[in-house]
C-alpha cells in the first residue's frame, strides 16, 4: 500500500499529522513537492518569498534524508504532477494539508477530480492552522463568526488533538523515481531576520515559549525592544505547528497575549474561508467601489520606499525593504497613513506587503488591510482606525531606537524633535546634519488635514 505526502505549507516533520496518518494507514510514503507557477509568478508573487521557501525545502530534504526517505520534487503543476506520480506508484491516496485561500481550494477541487479519475484519491487533514476544522467554527446561530472577540472564545473551548512527534524513521522512495532539482528561486532581503527551516523555527519557537515571552502582554508593541516572537514567517511555511506552539506557551498572561495572537491568524482564515471574494473587494457590501480612492503614483512610491517625512512610517518601509519583515504595530501604522491619511486603495498595500514580506499571508494579510481600512470584518468607525504616526512613535518608540536605527539621516536628530522633524529649528538641523528637504523629506501630507478627508472621504462612501 503506498501513498503521496503533498507538502504545502507544512515543510516540517515534527507534528505533521498528514505525515503521521500517511505512515500509519500505508507501507510506503513518498514524500513530494510541487513547483507550482501559478504561485512562483502569479499575483502574489514574491521574489523574497520564494527565496525563502526554497531554502526551507532544502531542510526538508535533508531532514526527510536523516530519517531515510527524501523529497521528491515536481517541477510541474500539481494537477500533471501528482495523477502522474499516482498512476506510476499505485499510490491509493495523496494526502495534503486543508488550506482555505480561494486559489488552494479551486486547486484542490480540481486535483480531486484528477486523481479519482487516475484511480486515487485526495485526502485533507489538519496541520496548518491551531485548530483542526475552521469551516466547523459558527456562532449560535450557525453562521460564520464576523467579529473577533466572540470567535476568540469559542476557539478558546474547542478540542485540540494531541502533539505528534517527529517520525523517528520514514521508508525510502524507489530509487528509480526521479526528482527535479531545485531552482533558483527569487532573492532573500539584505538583512532577512530569519533563518530558513525547521530547526532554526523550532529553535525559536521553543526560545519564545521558554523565556523569551516574558513581557509579552505589555511590550509586544514595542518598537525599539521588541518582544515579538519573531515566528510569522516560520508558521506561513509551516516549518513549526501553530498547534505545537499553543500547547508550548505558558498559562500566564504573556502566553494569553501571544495565544490571542495565534487566534488571529485562525480568525482571518476563517473569515477567508466563508468570504473568497474579500481577496479581491471588501467585506461591508455596503462601500464596495463608492469609496473615492486616490491613484497618485508619486504619492504612493513615496510611501512604498520609505520617504514620506513621517519618521515612523519611513522606518517602517524601509525595515520592510531591507529585511523583508516588518513589526505588526509597525504595519497598521503604515496601513493606516497609505488608506486613511493619503486616501489610496488598501489594495495597493496589500499588493506590495504580497510582494515583500517573508510571512505574506493572503488570509492575514487581507484581513489586517481591511481592518485598518475600516471595510472589513469587526467594523469601527473609520476615525477610530485612524492613527497619528507623530503620537505612535511617542508611545512606541520613545527613545527613537527603531527610528534611528532604519533612517539613519535622523540619527543625530534631538529626541524632542524626532518624532516631527520638520519643527527643528535651521541652528538644530545644521547641528544635527540633517537638513528638511535635503537630508530627509519635507511631510508629504498634513495628518491633521488628511484625517479630516478622510472623514468626509468615508461619510460620502456611506451615503452613496
Amino acid at each position: 500500500m503506498t501513498a503521496i505526502v503533498w507538502f504545502r505549507r507544512d515543510l516540517r516533520l515534527h507534528d505533521n499529522p498528514t505525515l503521521t496518518r500517511a505512515l500509519a494507514e500505508h507501507a510506503l510514503v513518498v514524500p513530494v513537492f510541487c513547483l507550482d507557477q501559478r504561485l512562483l509568478a502569479g499575483r502574489h508573487r514574491s521574489a523574497p518569498r520564494a527565496a525563502f521557501m526554497r531554502e526551507c525545502l532544502e531542510e526538508l530534504d535533508r531532514n526527510l534524508r536523516a530519517a531515510g526517505s527524501r523529497l521528491v520534487v515536481a517541477d510541474e503543476t500539481p494537477a500533471l504532477a501528482l495523477p502522474r506520480l499516482a498512476r506510476s506508484l499505485q499510490a491509493e491516496a495523496v494526502y495534503a494539508a486543508a488550506d482555505i485561500s480561494p486559489f488552494a481550494r479551486r486547486r484542490d477541487r480540481a486535483i480531486a477530480r484528477a486523481l479519482e479519475a487516475s484511480g486515487s484519491q485526495l485526502i485533507l487533514g489538519p496541520g496548518t492552522f491551531a485548530v483542526d476544522d475552521l469551516s466547523a467554527i459558527a456562532t449560535g446561530g450557525g453562521t460564520p463568526y464576523t467579529v473577533f472577540t466572540p470567535f476568540y472564545r469559542r476557539w478558546l473551548a474547542l478540542p485540540r488533538r494531541a502533539v505528534q512527534g517527529a517520525p523517528p524513521s520514514l521508508p525510502q522512495p524507489p530509487a528509480q523515481l526521479g526528482s527535479s532539482e531545485l531552482p533558483r528561486l527569487g532573492v532573500l532581503p539584505p538583512q532577512a531576520p530569519f533563518v530558513a527551516g525547521e530547526r532554526a523555527a523550532r529553535a525559536r519557537m521553543l526560545a519564545f515559549t521558554g523565556t523569551d515571552a516574558g513581557g509579552y502582554r505589555e511590550h509586544h508593541d514595542d518598537l525599539g525592544q521588541p518582544h515579538a516572537s519573531g515566528l510569522s514567517a516560520y508558521l506561513h511555511f509551516g516549518c513549526v505547528s501553530a498547534r505545537e506552539l499553543e500547547s508550548l506557551l505558558p498559562a500566564d498572561d504573556d502566553g494569553e497575549a501571544a495565544r490571542r495572537q495565534l487566534c488571529w491568524r485562525d480568525f482571518y482564515a476563517h473569515v477567508l474561508l466563508h468570504n473568497p471574494g474579500n481577496a479581491r473587494a471588501e467585506q461591508q457590501l455596503q462601500l464596495r467601489g463608492k469609496i473615492e480612492w486616490n491613484r497618485s503614483m508619486p504619492l504612493f512610491d513615496a510611501w512604498r520606499e520609505g520617504r514620506t517625512g513621517y519618521p515612523l512610517v519611513d522606518a517602517a518601509m524601509r525595515e520592510l525593504r531591507d529585511t523583508g519583515y516588518m513589526h505588526n504595530r509597525a504595519r497598521l501604522v503604515v496601513g493606516s497613513f497609505l488608506v486613511k491619511d493619503m486616501g489610496i486603495d488598501w489594495r495597493w498595500g496589500e499588493r506590495w506587503f504580497m510582494r515583500t514580506l517573508l510571512d505574506g499571508d493572503e488570509a492575514s494579510n487581507n484581513g489586517n488591510w481591511q481592518w485598518i481600512a475600516s471595510v472589513g470584518v469587526d467594523p469601527q468607525p473609520p476615525s477610530r482606525r485612524m492613527f497619528n504616526p507623530v503620537l505612535q512613535q511617542q508611545r512606541f518608540d520613545p527613545t527613537g531606537r527603531y527610528v534611528r536605527r532604519h533612517v539613519p539621516e535622523l540619527r543625530s536628530v534631538p529626541d524632542t524633535y524626532l518624532a516631527e522633524p520638520w519643527t527643528m529649528p535651521a541652528d538644530v538641523q545644521r547641528t544635527a546634519g540633517c537638513i528638511i528637504g535635503e537630508d530627509y523629506p519635507e511631510p508629504v501630507l498634513d495628518h491633521a488635514q488628511a484625517r479630516r478627508e478622510a472623514i468626509a472621504r468615508y461619510e460620502r462612501a456611506r451615503l452613496a
